[in-house]
C-alpha cells in the first residue's frame, strides 16, 4: 500500500535566461572577447550560486556570436542577479531571452 509520503515530489518547472551577443568576426570572436565572456561567466556563476537562484550552465561560441545559458526556478530572479554582468559586457547587438515555465512564455530584453 502506497502512502502520500511514497509519492515522488513534483518537479519544479525549470526556467531559463539565454543571453546572445554578436562578436567581432564571423567565427568565435577574438581572444580578448572570449576571455571577457569567460570572466563574466565566472562572475555570474558566483553571484547566482550565492543568491541560490539557479546555475550558469555554459556557453556556445560560433557563427560570430556567443550564447550564454542559465537555468533556475525563476527566470526573473535569475536575470536580476545576472543583469549587471550581462549589461557590462561590451558586445553589441545583444539581447536576453527569459523563458518562464508557467505560463509558458518568452520575453526579450535588449541590452
Amino acid at each position: 500500500m502506497n502512502t502520500l509520503s511514497d509519492l515522488p515530489e513534483p518537479e519544479t518547472p525549470e526556467e531559463a535566461v539565454i543571453a546572445r551577443y554578436r562578436l567581432s568576426d564571423d567565427q568565435y570572436g577574438s581572444r580578448a572577447e572570449r576571455e571577457a565572456i569567460f570572466d563574466a561567466e565566472r562572475t555570474m556563476t558566483a553571484a547566482v550560486e550565492e543568491a541560490g537562484v539557479g546555475e550558469v550552465d555554459g556557453n556556445e561560441f560560433g557563427g560570430g556570436e556567443v550564447v550564454l545559458y542559465a537555468y533556475g526556478a525563476d527566470a526573473a530572479a535569475l536575470f536580476k542577479v545576472m543583469e549587471p554582468t550581462l549589461r557590462g559586457l561590451p558586445f553589441r547587438p545583444a539581447h536576453v531571452v527569459l523563458r518562464q515555465a508557467i505560463p509558458e512564455t518568452e520575453s526579450r530584453v535588449d541590452l
